[in-house]
């Protein structure tokens, strides 16, 4: 009798889980590695206040990304990096691009005896193109008066991976030195120079790591990632000739330099023109099937993008990330419905 009577409880309890199962949805999203901590913490809270929802996104970088949408083994990715014609044809179902949040790309700094550091926009770019290679040039003590620059090699801290990180920064370092464009160009993946000072690390938190572990460096990151790891950040001269920090007002002031009320997937602001503008910021977009194939998955994502339209923008600035206008989130929202 107690053998048929627990029998029977199990036969129960595997029906009341086989039925939870059924009405749970897992979410599956890879990309840009630029969003990371946002992303992580939008999923996390959308999936605790609607339980039957999980949503994991993985930092993968921009161009591995892409190429798990592509091949369908994700339900959605992240990236910063514009996608070619040729991979938005390939997308089986069709494409809906959303930009989900803007973010600014900082030089980080590995100076301890430094505390505030000015970069004109006539050195960064020969910085990172191998022109310029020690602390103590001449050009990058001018516009540091009073600071005591070191006579070490700059050790250029550069992505080794495909990036919409480093589409974002060689976009802007094309738009404004045309060496660096006819040498280097701009890309998810470009052929930075073969020197002894370039050292290569993956993702954004690699990059940080070896800046952060190497005196005399210089990377570029994310600003969450900087700001995470309390390492300094150049402050950069923009179009208007002010040498400008990275904050958030900088980067909602960069965007208000772009025209966003045309039809483009992919919008960026390469040289803002606002003199109180942070030189390097830009949107970064979200890229789900426009025919998904599973009801239940397209319906959690459409939940998903309206809930980071609304509530994950206030965690976007908490998490200094730039939060979107308000005609780029009223554009999204109309796109919203053609994700099924």
């Amino acid at each position: 009798m107690l053998f048929r009577f627990a029998a029977a409880a199990a036969l129960i309890f595997a029906g009341a889980a086989s039925s939870l199962s059924a009405q749970s949805v897992r979410v599956n999203g890879a990309g840009a590695s630029f969003p990371f901590p946002l992303y992580a913490t939008w999923t996390q809270a959308f999936s605790q206040q609607n339980s039957g929802v999980r949503i994991d996104y993985q930092s993968t970088g921009s161009g591995a990304g892409i190429r798990a949408f592509i091949d369908r083994t994700v339900d959605f990715a992240g990236s910063d990096a514009e996608m070619t014609q040729e991979q938005m044809d390939s997308v089986e179902g069709g494409l809906v691009v959303i930009p989900a949040t803007a973010g600014k790309v900082v030089l980080a700094y590995n100076l301890p005896d430094v505390g505030e550091l000015r970069l004109p926009r006539s050195v960064y770019p020969e910085i990172f193109r191998g022109a310029i290679t020690r602390w103590n040039d001449e050009r990058i003590v001018a516009a540091n008066p009073g600071v005591t620059l070191p006579d070490m090699q700059i050790t250029v801290v550069r992505r080794s991976d495909g990036a919409g990180t480093n589409f974002i920064f060689t976009n802007h370092l094309s738009a404004i030195d045309e060496a660096f464009a006819s040498e280097i160009g701009v890309g998810t993946t470009v052929q930075w120079p073969n020197l002894a000072n370039f050292v290569g690390a993956p993702r954004n938190d690699g990059v940080m790591a070896t800046t952060m572990q190497t005196p005399g460096a210089l990377g570029y990151v994310e600003y969450g990632f900087a700001r995470m790891s309390n390492t300094p950040m150049a402050m950069l001269e923009n179009a208007s000739g002010e040498f400008i920090l990275p904050s958030n007002d900088a980067g909602t002031l960069a965007l208000s330099s772009g025209d966003f009320s045309g039809d483009e997937l992919f919008v960026y602001v390469t040289d803002p023109s606002d003199p109180g503008a942070y030189p390097i910021t830009s949107m970064t977009w979200m890229l789900f099937y426009r025919n998904h194939g599973d009801p239940q998955v397209a319906e959690a994502l459409r939940n998903f993008v309206t809930w980071a339209m609304d509530d994950g923008q206030a965690m976007a600035a908490e998490l200094n990330y730039v939060p979107l206008p308000d005609a780029v989130k009223e554009s999204n929202r109309a796109k919203i419905a053609e994700i099924q």
